[in-house]
């Protein structure tokens, strides 16, 4: 055996031994989430299951009402989604087409935003929630996660816009277009893969945010699904396969999001790679 195959030989193994210890939790949550919470008592986490069932997925629908906190992360989620990517994609294109005295001192203002740590954030956000009467409700997560996520977005596609040809544009704005319908109908849809990987990215943040929602919410009517999940824990004994069971359930979505986007999230990832 030469060198090189030695070295690929080491490398492919190194490889899948990375994988196989990323895939390790995963494999565990889906293992528990099938098992009793007797057998685990019994013989422990790390042993081979003496009984296998799935009532636990009912009873995390059900009795832990994962359905409901399901609907308030729908709830959140999808408004503040739609929130976003307009605003960001306005803010962007004006940024991004149009020269005007400010425009670099505002983009690196949203840049300077997404570098700010948000843990900053948590008692000026909190009481500026309090005093606008908007504490415990689904619109102080929607307001907060459509703003602490304009300056990321807007970067983003503000830097796509840029690559578009102006000569598009001109020729619309020489047939009499707007330029709000040169957004709308010309720049928006060439800009579909940037927001189609942004969108799956957002989507995936804002609905397994966990520390918003335990900050800006207090009632468990409005819990989203994280924090939802986190008050099943008891105080002495705590049922694990019906909690694993419901964060399965909770990965749905987002895994759903993402087959169904991939093509444009891959797409949107590799642009400018190539020449």
């Amino acid at each position: 055996m030469t060198r090189q195959q030695i070295g690929a030989a080491l490398k492919y193994i190194s490889l899948t031994a990375l994988t196989l210890l990323w895939l390790l939790p995963i494999f565990a949550a889906l293992v528990t989430s099938f098992r009793t919470m007797d057998d685990i008592s019994i013989n422990g986490f790390w042993s081979i299951p003496g009984v296998l069932t799935f009532q636990n997925f009912q009873r995390a629908w059900t009795d832990a009402q994962v359905n409901k906190y399901l609907l308030n992360s729908f709830i959140i989620t999808i408004p503040s989604l739609f929130g976003m990517m307009f605003l960001s994609s306005m803010s962007a294109y004006a940024l991004a087409r149009f020269k005007f005295r400010g425009n670099l001192f505002f983009y690196f203002m949203y840049v300077a935003g997404t570098l700010l740590p948000f843990q900053i954030l948590l008692l000026p956000v909190f009481r500026l929630t309090n005093a606008l009467g908007l504490y415990n409700t689904y619109g102080a997560l929607i307001l907060i996660h459509t703003a602490f996520q304009l300056g990321f977005c807007t970067f983003v596609l503000r830097n796509f816009m840029r690559t578009v040809p102006g000569e598009i544009l001109d020729a619309a704005r020489v047939d009499g277009c707007g330029e709000f319908r040169i957004y709308w109908q010309i720049m928006l849809p060439l800009t579909l893969p940037a927001l189609a990987a942004l969108g799956t990215l957002e989507f995936t943040w804002v609905f397994n945010d966990y520390l918003w929602a335990i900050i800006l919410v207090q009632s468990d009517s409005l819990r989203p699904v994280t924090a939802g999940l986190a008050t099943l824990r008891g105080q002495y004994n705590t049922d694990w396969p019906v909690i694993t069971a419901g964060a399965l359930l909770a990965t749905l979505p987002t895994l759903f999001v993402f087959i169904f986007l991939q093509r444009y999230f891959i797409q949107g990832l590799t642009l400018g790679s190539g020449k």
